[in-house]
């Protein structure tokens, strides 16, 4: 091996070796719940609850199947329409955040509500990644 093709191959490592350690570090990073929060509610708006189940707590999903939790979400009678994330309050292993959804529902024979409402919810960090806890 010549000195350039060596320089070449440890330079491909590093970068190998920094990139793995930027992907695990943004796990871990709780700037990363704002977009994980926002990503499961984007899962429920578009009805698919089955990947929302992914953004669960493991604890949780001990408890629940992936099956009996999308059926329970997709059917609800309120329909969201829209998630922004607003704020968050967190220390080493749990954020408290805050998501603005936008949702409609249907009253009796009245016509259909559109309104907005400011959701309040524990994420907690569990091998480095963030996960919801249902209350």
């Amino acid at each position: 091996m010549t000195a350039k093709s060596f320089k070449f191959c440890a330079s491909l490592a590093l970068a190998a070796m920094l990139s793995a350690v930027v992907g695990c570090a943004d796990k871990a990073n709780p700037d990363n719940v704002d977009r994980r929060s926002v990503e499961r509610w984007n899962y429920l708006i578009a009805h698919q609850a089955e990947k929302a189940y992914d953004y669960l707590s493991p604890g949780y999903r001990e408890t629940k199947t992936r099956e009996s939790y999308a059926d329970a979400m997709n059917n609800r009678p309120v329909k969201w329409m829209e998630a922004k994330f607003k704020s968050k309050t967190c220390d080493a292993d749990s954020c408290r955040v805050i998501v603005e959804v936008k949702y409609s529902v249907a009253v009796g024979g009245a016509p259909t509500m559109e309104s907005n409402s400011d959701q309040s919810e524990t994420w907690i960090r569990v091998d480095g990644e963030w996960y919801f806890l249902p209350k």
